[in-house]
Order: C-alpha cells, then sequence, then structure tokens
C-alpha cells in the first residue's frame, strides 16, 4: 500500500491532467501512460487513487470506460446527447434526469442531431414536482459526433449545397466550387460537415466522394448506409494485405491442432451464402449421449492485432446486410475463401465440443484449435427436406436427423428455462436486375434454421461460461437487461386492445408470461402484429465487459463466439480465449468496455441501415401500386390518423384523419381508437380494414393511404 505523500501526489497529477482537458475523457490506461506510471506498484497505487476519486465525485466514468473531470454543475444545467426529429425539435438525454429534455427548434442552435450537448433548464412548471415535459436550451456543442454525411448535390452556380438523405439532419450543406471534387447536378456525395457555428448560416463541408447519379440502380441504398456510417469499399492497402495472406496451410500449423478432418462434418448455410463461419458435427457414444463439435472460422489466426486488416475490421464492427448487397466486414478473399468453411477443403477452426445427454445437458466440454475438412455442404432447404422425410440418399441423412432431434431437445429445455420464443419470420423483397422489387414474401423460419440456431447458442453459452465461471477474467458478453417498466405497461395495455392479456408483476414480466402471450396469438392475423410490439418494448441486446445476463434467452452467461467473419466481437472473444486458456494475463477492463461500446454502436447503425434499405424498396414497391387496394389491420392509432399494415405487401401506411371522411374524430388513448363525433363510428387496434395505397415517397421513406369504403 502506497503512503500517504505518493497517494497525495498521484492524486494531484491526475486531477491536474483531467482539469486541464476540459471535456476530453481518458481511459485509465491513457492517464497511467501520459503520465508515467509504469511499474507495477506505481499503477496499482494510481488504480486505488482513480477509485477513489472516482467515489468522492471529483472525476466521473462515462460512456465507453473512460474518466474524466468533474464540474461543480448548477442543477439547472445539464450534459447529454441530443436526438433531432425531423420536424426540427429535438430532445436530450441525460444521466442527470430521468426524462428526455424536449430542445424547441430555435434552442438547437448549432447543435445536430447525436452531438453530445451542454443545455441550460427552463423554469419547471409551477406546481409540479417532476421533470417531465422540461424544456431546455443547448448552450454548447461539447462533442460533434457527426463528421460527415451523405446526400444529394444540388449546384447553385459558384456554390452548391448537399441535402442530406438522413432526415434528422435537418440542415443543407454549404460546399464552395473549390469542393466540387467533380460532383455534378443530383449525384449523390458523401460531403464533410467541418464549419458550423452560426445558427443562421448553413453548415460547411466538402464533398469527399460521389456515389454516382441518385437515381442509378444500387446507389439510393449505398448512399443510405453510408449515412448510417457504413464503410464501403476497402482501402488498397486492406485489400494488399488479405491477398497476401496464404490459403494453403502448413504442415506445422496443422501438427499443433486438434485434427478432426476424419469425422462428418458439414455445414448449413442459406443457398446463396459464401462466407461460412460455422460447420458441426454429431454422433451417438456408446453412452447413448451425443458427441456434438461446433466448428467456427478461426479469422483470429489470420487478422492479427495491429495490423491494417483489423483496424479495418475493428472500425467496420460487423458485416451490414443490405436488401441489395452485403458490406462485408472482411475483404472477400478472407470472408469468402481464405476462412470460409467451404467444404472439400482443409480449414483451420476453432470449435467447442461437447458431451450432451439425450436430455439436452452438458455433461463436459473442451475448447481447441483444430484443423476440419467438411464433407457436405447443405442448403438450408436441402436440410429440411431431410427432417421432412426426403433426401432419402443423402450421405448426410443420419446427421442431420440426429441434430434435428437434439435440437428439438435443446429448445424446449431452453423454453422451460426461462428463454422467450419470438418466432417473427423475416421480410425479403425480390429485386429485378435493375435492382427494382417486384415482390415482398416472408422468409420461412425453418425447424434447419431452428437446429443451426441451438448449436450455436449452445457454443456461446459453452464459452461464456468457461470465462465467466472457470477462468473469471474480464471478458466480452451480450447482454440483455430486462425490460422497462413502463414500455411494459404500454405493451399490456396495446395487447389488451386487441383483446389479449399480458400479466404484470409489480409493473415487470416474466419470460413465461410473455411466452403465454406469444402461444395465445399463435396463428391470428395480428400475430405478427403482436409479437414485433412486444419485441419493441425489450431493452436492446448489446455487448459489454459487465455480465447481467441476457433475460430474451434466459441465460446467465452468454456471448457471441459464433460468427467471427462477419461479427468482430466475435473475433475479440477468440483472442481472449486462446489468450486465457494458454495462461496469458487478464485483458483490460476498461479497454473491453471501450471496445463493446464501439461495437455495439456499429451494430446498431448496421441494423439500422439494414431495415431502412427494407423499408426504402417497400415504398417503392407501393409507387408500382397507386389506387390499389389491399386488405389490413390496424396496428396503431394516433390523434392524427390510423397506422394499417397491408397483409399482401407486409408493409404499414398512414390515414390521416383529414382524409376519413367529413366526421369529427376525437382520439381515445385508454381504448386505442378514434371515434367520429357525428356518426359514433369506431377504428380500434386489430380492425381488419381496407385501404387504398395514395401515394408514396421515397425521400421521406412514407406510404398514405385512403381507407376503400
Amino acid at each position: 500500500m502506497p503512503d500517504s505523500r505518493s497517494r497525495t501526489a498521484i492524486k494531484k497529477q491526475v486531477l491536474s491532467l483531467l482539469r486541464n482537458h476540459g471535456h476530453k475523457a481518458f481511459r485509465q490506461k491513457e492517464i497511467a501512460k501520459t503520465l508515467g506510471f509504469k511499474d507495477n506498484k506505481q499503477y496499482k497505487a494510481f488504480r486505488e487513487v482513480l477509485s477513489e476519486l472516482e467515489r468522492t465525485n471529483q472525476v466521473e466514468r462515462v460512456k465507453g470506460g473512460r474518466f474524466r473531470h468533474r464540474k461543480k454543475r448548477r442543477k439547472h444545467v445539464v450534459e447529454g446527447v441530443l436526438s433531432v426529429n425531423p420536424r426540427g425539435f429535438g430532445f436530450v438525454s441525460s444521466e442527470d434526469l430521468e426524462e428526455d429534455v424536449y430542445i424547441p427548434k430555435y434552442g438547437l442552435k448549432t447543435a445536430l442531431d447525436g452531438d453530445l450537448v451542454r443545455i441550460e433548464l427552463a423554469a419547471p412548471t409551477r406546481g409540479r414536482d417532476d421533470e417531465r415535459q422540461r424544456e431546455g436550451e443547448v448552450m454548447e456543442v461539447l462533442e460533434r459526433t457527426r463528421v460527415q454525411t451523405v446526400g444529394t448535390f444540388a449546384r447553385m452556380g459558384h456554390f452548391a449545397f448537399v441535402k442530406p438523405d438522413d432526415q434528422k439532419l435537418t440542415h443543407d450543406i454549404y460546399v464552395t466550387r473549390e469542393a466540387f471534387n467533380g460532383a455534378t447536378e443530383g449525384d449523390k456525395v458523401v460531403v464533410s460537415i467541418d464549419v458550423f457555428d452560426d445558427p443562421k448560416a448553413a453548415p460547411e463541408g466538402r464533398v469527399l466522394q460521389v456515389l454516382g447519379p441518385a437515381d442509378a440502380p444500387g446507389i439510393s441504398v449505398l448512399a443510405l448506409a453510408m449515412a448510417q456510417g457504413v464503410r464501403s469499399d476497402f482501402p488498397p492497402e486492406v485489400e494488399a494485405e488479405a491477398e497476401r495472406l496464404a490459403v494453403a496451410i502448413p504442415e506445422s500449423e496443422i501438427a499443433r491442432r486438434l485434427d478432426l478432418r476424419d469425422e462428418r462434418i458439414f455445414t448449413i448455410d442459406p443457398v446463396d451464402a459464401k462466407d461460412f463461419d460455422d460447420a458441426i458435427h454429431i454422433k451417438r457414444l456408446d453412452s447413448r449421449d451425443f458427441e456434438v463439435g461446433v466448428h467456427i472460422a478461426d479469422v483470429s489466426h489470420y487478422v492479427q492485432t495491429g495490423t491494417e486488416l483489423d483496424e479495418e475490421a475493428f472500425a467496420r464492427g460487423t458485416s451490414t446486410y443490405l436488401v441489395d448487397r452485403v458490406i462485408p466486414m472482411l475483404p472477400e478473399a478472407l470472408s469468402n475463401e481464405v476462412c470460409s468453411l467451404r467444404h472439400n477443403e482443409d480449414k483451420l477452426t476453432y470449435s467447442c465440443l461437447l458431451t450432451v445427454t439425450p436430455r439436452g445437458e452438458v455433461t463436459n466440454y473442451r475448447i481447441e484449435e483444430t484443423v476440419i475438412h467438411s464433407k457436405a455442404r447443405l442448403a438450408y432447404e436441402d436440410a429440411q427436406s431431410i427432417i421432412d422425410g426426403g433426401g432419402k440418399d443423402h450421405p448426410m441423412k443420419e446427421d442431420v436427423l440426429l441434430a434435428a432431434r437434439l435440437a428439438r431437445t435443446l429448445t424446449q429445455k431452453r423454453m422451460d428455462e426461462g428463454s422467450i420464443d419470438f418466432d417473427i419470420p423475416e421480410v425479403r423483397v425480390v429485386l429485378d436486375e435493375k435492382g427494382m422489387p417486384v415482390e415482398i414474401v416472408r422468409r420461412p423460419r425453418r425447424e434447419s434454421n431452428r437446429l443451426i440456431e441451438e448449436f450455436m447458442l449452445l457454443a456461446n453459452q459453452t464459452v461464456a461460461k468457461e470465462v465467466g465461471l472457470r477462468l473469471k477474467k474480464p471478458f466480452v458478453y451480450r447482454i440483455h437487461a430486462a425490460p422497462d417498466s413502463e414500455k411494459i405497461r404500454n405493451l399490456e395495455q396495446y395487447v389488451a386492445a386487441f383483446g389479449y392479456k399480458l400479466p404484470l408483476t409489480d409493473d415487470t414480466v416474466t419470460s413465461a408470461a410473455l411466452n403465454g402471450l406469444l402461444r395465445h396469438v399463435k396463428g391470428s392475423a395480428e400475430e405478427p402484429i403482436i409479437e414485433t410490439a412486444a419485441i419493441q418494448a425489450m431493452a436492446k441486446a448489446i455487448y459489454s465487459s459487465t455480465n447481467i445476463g441476457h433475460f430474451g434467452l434466459g441465460f446467465r452467461h452468454y456471448t457471441h463466439f459464433t460468427s467471427p467473419i462477419r461479427r468482430y466481437p466475435d473475433l475479440i472473444v477468440h483472442r481472449l480465449l486462446k489468450r486465457y486458456l494458454a495462461d496469458g494475463k487478464p485483458a483490460e477492463e476498461d479497454e473491453l468496455a471501450a471496445q463493446c461500446k464501439h461495437c455495439s454502436d456499429r451494430e446498431r447503425a448496421a441494423t439500422e441501415a439494414e431495415r431502412e434499405s427494407v423499408r426504402l424498396k417497400k415504398v417503392e414497391y407501393a409507387a408500382q401500386h397507386l389506387g390499389d387496394e389491399f386488405d389490413g389491420v390496424v396496428v396503431g392509432v394516433t390523434n392524427f390518423g390510423v397506422f394499417v399494415q397491408m397483409k399482401a405487401l407486409l408493409t404499414e401506411g398512414l390515414v390521416h384523419v383529414r382524409d376519413m371522411g367529413n366526421d369529427y374524430w376525437e382520439y381515445d388513448p385508454r381504448n386505442y381508437a378514434l371515434v367520429g363525433s357525428n356518426t359514433n363510428q369506431t377504428i380500434r387496434l386489430g380492425d381488419e380494414v381496407r385501404v387504398q395505397i395514395a401515394s408514396a415517397s421515397v425521400e421521406a421513406r412514407r406510404i398514405d393511404l385512403l381507407f376503400a369504403d
């Protein structure tokens, strides 16, 4: 334990560094390195002092595990993240307040969506004792998160404006003639946001990249993804580094691994897949137990830390699956060739080998670096045909049937132990050769899909237990918090409007209650609507170095281990496992926390890009059917209109109250209904209706409907 004088000196140095850097936040290791705390004794003393400073509120820990100086703040001044509504106003979410703060348009000043801002709160309404509906005004932009965006280039003589595609960016970007970078009228471009210090003027920027004409096939989808920060092309040096990696495996590498090339290993993937992350094998043991092998591409063998390839993969964080293309995390030389577990080829893998009883209990396991040789490549349709009794002569028939039998047991066991059985089929937009939508269909979720899911869940859970329970070292977990009580109360009221009951206990919900609801709606017209509403009421799963378990799966320990070709957290997990199983030293928790935050942010952006790309094509499809009528169901009722999901199009649109005849409509929020004061006609959630497509705005991604009757 250091003496008081050394502790005092360390405290002064830390406070001086943080105070002199204002709002900049540092990782723990960055502070130690800057102040020269190198040996173990000094570093231990420094960590103790930093913890004490945090406990005494002299420094504060912010998102990403970083530390900064805590300034005394006036009660009416708070800091938080701004979210801008396309209509021009915004809300600031702050850790200091329970409710978001409303920022009127004039109060935004030069703040943009996503910025970290300091705001001043307006005086609360007299007689209120809470913080709800408080208004505020931006005093200062502390951190600008938007440094570039994507939009449409419009030339105005010697200058131009770029209109952002992201509707949350409500200002056009001013570009001087010198900064056009070859852009012409109507091009989709990537533009920087360099200067925005006058709320009466436009932000200024430069054209960084010309994507192509806005109406060219595929440009709108690419622009949409890049607006979310998705990186499209790989830098030449990254592509070159990937190309240099050898496909052939040295005999010395095979010799040091567990050789599983004689096992009956196979893959099951989408029919058009090229990046095969995982393969499995299964066989009966003499004890009547199962031996299950989950074999994952050993990306960590090829992608080394500190390389440009690794830095690019980390920056991307994940592959992005758009409606018309995949933007991979790794160059195709790796994702589709070197690492991909293609059949009839030797491949390096990281395997989880488990002994599983007929009741689904794991009695033994080991995690090994391996080499495999996949014997067969099955599409989900092939595997399903075998499960359904076909594929009589298929060489992997018995293996698939055995795996399906165990998967059913694992599913039932998981449900009995608290997993929630969400089973929403994906929507697929079928495009023609020009990228135009020609059909919208449900992508079936087959038993063969569940088979692979169950084996991956088993491996992910086993790996998390290995580190969390046995090794007890810092790790990357996939966590899912219990749902917010207010959102659950809203869900309870929402499903009640459809005639269903969701039992709550002290404003919380159990997985058993949610599963009961999902069973009751199974097969009904409103099944996908209520399942979607239930998912939206859940917290979002994220990556974290702090394990709180996974509410949705009902697992106390869970991670992502099975997709390192397309998810960077899985690559981190592989590296940590190898390090820990070789008795390596523990990872720095603050560094892991920062990596988890970054990966969660990139996953969120990729998911939003994927959803928006599908939404865009749905609107384009609706635009081809102006005036056509469709059966639908009311999925939302507000004071300004009714949202209807068209069954055949699997797409929502809005019937505005102004277009609902000559009646005067009153909103009944308790019953999720609009009531006509003249006719007493009522429109409620769940009502079956027939609608006509009145208009479809691709730019706003909005469909307007009329009631056909």
